[in-house]
């Protein structure tokens, strides 16, 4: 029988620093510990939800921490994380920091926020998803990694993609209003998202609230460089004036016209199948997460009143 005090805590033995994020849970006596394999961490996850647990943690990457935020959405649950993956997005734009044995006291403490769930039909996402070539490339890369390594798994897998440079048809309803393409690629933020170095498609700190939507227009290779090197160096607001791009910052939206019953979604660079057409919103303060006891006070009247607007 486990200590009811104790938080459940899930890591995923698939991720990269397992060992380290299992040594520091255990080490600090204060979690009920689960290896899980990453198929299972859902399911395990609303097991301790239904059995009444008020905290969990759940150690991987963003993949993990989106499996864990699906199975404590519509509960009084929080959610801690200890950083466990290769980009850790999420814990990043929420200041929990990446060393595994400072992360574990970020989650003992008694600070939370709340923060925006993306939807894609039931599917939580709290990042990003994207449809088209940006799929093609995940899978691409995830074929390539174990042989190449992440980064020059995604440099080929990139490369490739650009050579071939696949499109789907796609229609968006955008609030109401139906938009047509042709295009390479569809992506979806939660949050406002900038393109412009050193931030490349993170989220933006203290920016508004919502879904943010960019659908690529051009098919060229050589414009579609152009309109990435402009992005990079220049920021949204100048490239969105380009008419090869369009960005929208809305509440929802619909992706419809996939050419079939089912199409092949990213969330968080991870892929799923999905059935067509998809309807994408924005859920606010849906999730209660366990963030750094030290906070900078400026910054805090800032998401204060940010999340008041």
């Amino acid at each position: 029988m486990t200590d009811a005090s104790l938080i459940p805590a899930f890591v995923n033995r698939g991720a990269g620093s397992f060992e380290k994020a299992r040594d520091a849970l255990a080490s600090s006596g204060r979690f009920d510990l689960h290896e899980v394999e990453p198929s299972k961490l859902e399911s395990e996850i609303k097991r301790a939800v239904a059995a009444g647990a008020k905290r969990i943690l759940i150690a991987g990457g963003d993949g993990s921490i989106c499996a864990a935020a699906q199975a404590v959405s519509g509960s009084d649950a929080e959610l801690a994380v200890l950083p466990g993956g290769t980009l850790n997005h999420f814990a990043s734009d929420h200041g929990i920091p990446l060393d595994p044995v400072d992360a574990v006291k970020v989650a003992l403490g008694t600070r939370t926020t709340s923060v925006d769930v993306g939807y894609a039909g039931k599917r939580v996402f709290l990042n990003t998803s994207s449809i088209g070539a940006y799929v093609t490339f995940v899978r691409m890369r995830d074929r390539l990694e174990q042989r190449f390594g992440y980064r020059l798994a995604s440099l080929i897998a990139m490369s490739r993609i650009v050579a071939i440079m696949p499109t789907i048809s796609v229609d968006l309803d955008v609030e109401g209003e139906l938009k047509h393409y042709r295009t390479p690629l569809v992506f979806i933020g939660v949050g406002e998202r900038e393109l412009q170095l050193p931030l490349l498609g993170k989220r933006v700190k203290n920016g508004k609230r919502g879904l943010h939507i960019f659908v690529v227009r051009s098919r060229k290779r050589a414009r579609l460089l152009v309109i990435a090197f402009e992005a990079v160096a220049r920021g949204v607001e100048t490239v969105r004036r380009e008419p090869e791009l369009d960005a929208y910052l809305v509440n929802g939206c619909v992706a419809a016209n996939l050419r079939r019953p089912m199409a092949t979604i990213a969330f968080d660079g991870e892929t799923e199948m999905m059935e067509t057409p998809v309807s994408y919103r924005i859920e606010r303060d849906a999730l209660r997460i366990v963030v750094p006891e030290t906070v900078d006070e400026a910054e805090v009247k800032a998401a204060e009143a940010h999340a008041a607007s």
